[in-house]
């Protein structure tokens, strides 16, 4: 339970999701998690993005999530004691042990998938600070999360830039970092092609954003209208295909149109 419930959270943070209601009664020793409830998916990022409604403290934040995780395992763990040992120490210090690996499987997971988001297919020591890099930068200029991932699958030459830096409030944060992404490349074998190929598969382009969930709940609501949700439904079920006929799902809120909060039952 401890490696899946690792690995599960990575790929959360990897999209951008945030669950927004992880009690303990909601993950399940099989390794999944269950009554996401306030649910969303990050527009613009920021480690510290909540979009509960009653997660007033930001306590199941975005980049929280792993801890929270962790801290759900202790108390499981607490429950578990009289079942490891019979000696209360002994029971204590193995499931110390156990719980003490899910920092380590989760690093590994979240690394390597950031890794292969960035189209790096080799492994290198600095590379989680490449890619924190970049995410700082992404919070400082409000940048939205899945597209510049997105974005960046074309942009291994300069050329490509202008996607990607235009969705930074300073475009210059993303020219300074995209300097350091492409030595990086540079010092790598592997095709341009492969590359894109590989990062198109770890970057979707449509995400169930909260405008568009907001958009289909209001025409189900009130009109009896469901034809927007199964849109959007048909729609993020193929979320790494390019969809031009859809393009619009793919693009951040308007001002007007920013979710700021989710509900339970969203």
């Amino acid at each position: 339970m401890i490696s899946s419930q690792a690995a599960l959270i990575a790929k959360w943070l990897l999209v951008g999701f945030i669950h927004g209601v992880m009690n303990t009664d909601n993950m399940s020793i099989a390794g999944e998690t269950i009554d996401y409830g306030p649910c969303a998916f990050m527009d613009s990022y920021h480690p510290q993005t909540v979009y509960s409604s009653i997660d007033r403290m930001g306590r199941y934040a975005y980049g929280n999530q792993p801890d929270i995780a962790q801290w759900n395992l202790i108390r499981l763990a607490e429950t578990l004691l009289p079942l490891l040992a019979e000696d209360h120490d002994a029971a204590i210090k193995e499931a110390q042990e156990a719980i003490g690996e899910f920092s380590k499987i989760f690093y590994t997971a979240y690394a390597t998938g950031l890794s292969r988001k960035l189209g790096l297919l080799e492994s290198r020591a600095d590379d989680i600070s490449l890619a924190q890099d970049l995410l700082d930068r992404m919070a400082q200029n409000g940048a939205d999360f899945t597209l510049v991932f997105r974005r960046l699958c074309d942009a291994a030459g300069p050329q490509g830039d202008v996607g990607v830096r235009t969705l930074f409030a300073d475009p210059g944060a993303f020219d300074n970092w995209a300097e350091r992404w492409r030595h990086r490349l540079a010092n790598e074998s592997g095709e341009p092609t492969e590359r894109r190929s590989a990062m198109r598969a770890a970057n979707p382009v449509f995400i169930p954003r909260n405008h568009l969930v907001e958009e289909a709940i209001i025409a189900a609501e009130t009109d009896g209208n469901f034809s927007a949700f199964e849109k959007l439904l048909s729609v993020i079920s193929a979320p790494y295909d390019d969809q031009p006929a859809f393009a619009r799902y793919a693009e951040p809120p308007r001002a007007d149109q920013v979710v700021h909060q989710t509900f339970c039952g969203t």
